[in-house]
């Protein structure tokens, strides 16, 4: 589910939903900021996906939570 497999595609694999989370994050924002933007993208889906795509991100280093807000580490 983390990487896209032959039945996975790559947008809905975790790490195309980060892609798309990235690619949304233009400047710092809250979780429900984020969330609201991202909620009517079709591979995102569901909180639950948003929330695993986000802690994967974080996980790796490319994004961070800075004063309650989600920013972008790596460019």
């Amino acid at each position: 589910m983390i990487l896209p497999t032959k039945h996975i595609p790559q947008n809905e694999a975790l790490i195309g939903v980060g892609a798309t989370l990235l690619s949304h994050l233009t400047g710092p924002m809250t979780v429900s900021g984020l969330w609201e933007r991202l909620r009517s993208e079709p591979n995102v889906g569901t909180f639950e996906r948003f929330v695993l795509a986000s802690n994967l991100l974080y996980l790796i280093g490319a994004i961070d939570i800075k004063d309650g807000l989600i920013v972008r580490t790596a460019s």
